[in-house]
């Protein structure tokens, strides 16, 4: 969807998240690898924290909240976090279940990152959370539209 309205698309996932992933087709259709890990010292090519926009799906309810208190303990994260504090386009779309949602600690971190300018995709008209144990029956209506639009907005401004 990204690449058909023109955007370069680079894939950066999280060492848990890599499993879910068919990274070689991912690395065919975007023509870059997905990387889930820093570079070694030295190693050339582009920064992902370069990127003009950054949508962050499907973001889990760990990577919601370390994100919003500040917790780069992967590369993944430390990206979207740099992405932030440079003032990029950063859509969030979280993939949480009504449970996990209802927890105090995820409002917090949804309304932490939506005063730093980050759009969160969730609430009423929006993305909403599934019940416990049926992620798997959501994975084909994930708005994956209204992450894109968030981010383009900024960028066509």
């Amino acid at each position: 969807m990204a690449q058909t309205d023109g955007w370069t698309v680079h894939v950066v996932a999280t060492p848990a998240g890599r499993a879910f992933l068919d990274v070689d087709a991912i690395a065919t259709q975007c023509g870059f690898p997905v990387r889930s890990d820093y570079r070694a010292p030295g190693d050339g090519g582009p920064r992902s924290s370069h990127a003009d926009a950054l949508i962050v799906a499907p973001a889990t309810y760990n990577t919601i909240n370390k994100l919003a208190l500040g917790i780069n303990d992967t590369y993944a994260l430390n990206v979207v976090a740099e992405a932030i504090g440079l003032g990029r386009s950063v859509a969030v779309l979280p993939f949480v279940n009504t449970a996990l949602a209802a927890r105090r600690p995820f409002s917090q971190a949804v309304a932490s990152l939506r005063a730093e300018g980050v759009h969160v995709v969730f609430g009423p008209g929006q993305w909403m959370p599934h019940a416990p144990g049926t992620g798997n029956s959501v994975t084909a209506t994930v708005p994956w539209d209204l992450a894109l639009a968030a981010v383009s907005s900024d960028c066509s401004a």
